[in-house]
């Protein structure tokens, strides 16, 4: 402890949430549990990608659906949309700082769930077969 610190720190919570507030943790989840954002930020963190670069690199993923992903990753600082003055128009996405910043979070994923992959299945093949009539799926 440095000298003239006299505050105690305790952990922050993973939950913080109050009643009907906004908590952070959830909006992140809601954002990055979707089916796409985070193949987004994957491509991204290699580097800067036109639009068509990104719809080809995230296949199955449809033009409408790269836009609404883009630009709610932009609306949370995530990516940063460049516009070119040129006919036709050029965009250029990239990741922000606190968007390269979470790159390491799913790299951290990735790999637990390439770790534990054979685990999982061989579970959920024990768990299918104890509960046949289950709709869990």
């Amino acid at each position: 402890m440095s000298v003239g610190h006299t505050a105690v720190t305790t952990p922050r919570p993973v939950v913080w949430c109050e009643d009907g507030v906004d908590c952070g943790i959830r909006g992140l989840l809601d954002r990055l549990g979707d089916k796409w954002s985070v193949l987004v930020v994957v491509e991204l963190a290699q580097g800067v990608r036109r639009f068509r670069e990104l719809q080809r690199a995230v296949p199955g993923i449809s033009q409408r659906m790269l836009t609404l992903t883009v630009r709610r990753l932009e609306r949370d600082g995530l990516v940063s949309r460049t516009v070119h003055p040129t006919v036709p128009p050029q965009v250029d996405y990239e990741l922000t700082a606190t968007g390269h910043s979470l790159t390491h979070l799913i790299r951290a994923m990735a790999d637990w769930s390439y770790d534990h992959h054979d685990a999982i299945l061989d579970s959920r093949r024990d768990w299918d077969a104890a509960n046949p009539d289950s709709e869990i799926r």
